[in-house]
């Protein structure tokens, strides 16, 4: 099965093993990814952060290379390899030359499909991701979003940390990593995806002589949708100069049809120098250094958020700032010309983050995960198009609700408070 504009063909294996390529003839790279159809939000809590282990387990060595042999192998021919851990997913990504794909699906195939979880090696890698999660508990924007999430999705596995914590990481053995290894590299979980000059029918042929073996299982890992929680979060930390802010509400799924309005949205209200956030509260008032808004979607739910770094004694002001702008948004259309400038803005931005080879075999890994259909760029862009300003206005009134505001504040209180009060808009 072919799509039409960018060269995107897609192969099934027998065992459920799902095959991706689009053929960039123009390049010389070739970027492959292993995705896994599951993270941190399909463990159980006693196990919180094992994705993240397995992920860095899969590196230390497999039953016919050590973990120095694996990367002088990729180093020996030029490439890139890395991984990451998300809330649905977890990827093993390799970036070579067209001529050592076989080297290069050997090493990967070889480091998902036979690792040898070495007990002493576990043990070792416990201590490693402790320190990890020490340096992120340091790092105060990272902190803030994270408490954000946690009180954002309580008592729900979204709002777990990805790396887990302290304590379950600790607790980690070689049969709990066996075991959860065993569910979630099950082929009917696997995406092998890869973009580049490369040719379809080789690299499906590649796969299959690889993959092939593996028996037909699927772990559908189904879970309720998550309930959102708006609560308002002081956390006291003195040793902070600065008081970090997060401040969102709930938004909608990945796969929403109404997803491209709230781009849209987001765009106009934080996503660049141009946004109204950043032209108000950081260069018009100065209350600011860092002022953004992001979208967070997931397979059920979503949020809208926005970060802001600024000093204690301002930090009520900018809170006050950002609810009067979702205020804005709900009261007046957007003008013609700021709707135009949004569009415009978020075309560029999509086509040039799909200029790699890396950035398209992600697409079509991301694509078929969340839609099982491949959009075109002029499907997206024609579905931007159609974005009017009262469905923007629309939009806002939707979801700038006062009573689904959650707020997480970090930093050295001494004395700020916030209150539900301050949130209506």
């Amino acid at each position: 099965m072919a799509s039409a504009l960018r060269n995107v063909r897609k192969e099934v294996l027998p065992n459920g093993l799902t095959v991706l390529t689009e053929e960039m003839d123009h390049i010389r790279s070739v970027s492959i990814g292993i995705w896994v159809k599951n993270g941190s939000r399909h463990e159980d809590p006693q196990v919180n952060g094992i994705s993240h282990f397995i992920e860095h387990m899969v590196f230390k060595g497999t039953t016919t290379r050590n973990a120095e042999a694996i990367a002088r192998e990729v180093d020996s021919i030029g490439g890139n390899m890395d991984a990451f851990t998300g809330k649905e997913m977890v990827c093993f990504n390799v970036k070579i030359l067209d001529e050592h794909v076989p080297v290069a699906m050997d090493v990967l195939s070889d480091m998902v499909l036979n690792p040898v979880f070495d007990g002493a090696e576990i043990d070792r890698e416990k201590g490693v991701i402790q320190e990890e999660i020490k340096m992120d508990e340091d790092n105060p924007d990272y902190l803030v979003h994270e408490i954000f999430t946690q009180n954002f999705y309580k008592d729900h596995p979204l709002g777990k940390p990805i790396l887990g914590t302290k304590e379950t990481v600790k607790g980690f053995d070689r049969d709990i990593v066996l075991g959860n290894y065993g569910r979630k590299f099950a082929p009917g979980n696997l995406i092998v995806a890869a973009a580049g000059n490369i040719n379809h029918k080789s690299f499906v042929d590649e796969v299959r002589r690889r993959f092939e073996h593996l028996k037909p299982s699927l772990n559908g890992f189904h879970q309720e949708p998550p309930k959102t929680h708006a609560r308002i979060i002081m956390r006291n930390k003195k040793s902070l100069e600065q008081v970090q802010i997060c401040l969102g509400v709930p938004a909608y799924s990945i796969s929403d049809k109404r997803r491209y309005v709230c781009y849209i949205l987001n765009t106009l209200l934080g996503g660049g120098m141009s946004s109204r956030l950043f032209q108000d509260i950081r260069e018009k008032q100065g209350l600011v250094y860092s002022i953004f808004s992001e979208l967070n979607p997931f397979q059920d739910s979503g949020s809208l958020a926005v970060y802001a770094g600024t000093s204690r004694e301002s930090a009520p002001k900018v809170v006050t700032q950002v609810v009067k702008e979702f205020g804005n948004f709900k009261r007046e259309m957007v003008s013609v010309e700021e709707l135009q400038r949004a569009k415009a803005q978020l075309k560029g931005s999509l086509m040039l983050g799909l200029e790699s080879s890396t950035a398209r075999m992600s697409n079509l890994a991301r694509q078929e995960m969340y839609y099982d259909h491949f959009h075109t760029m002029d499907e997206i862009i024609a579905k931007i198009e159609v974005v009017t300003r009262e469905e923007v206005c629309e939009m806002a009134n939707e979801i700038f609700r006062a009573e689904d505001i959650a707020v997480t504040v970090l930093g050295n209180m001494n004395g700020v408070k916030i209150s539900r009060d301050q949130l209506a808009c």
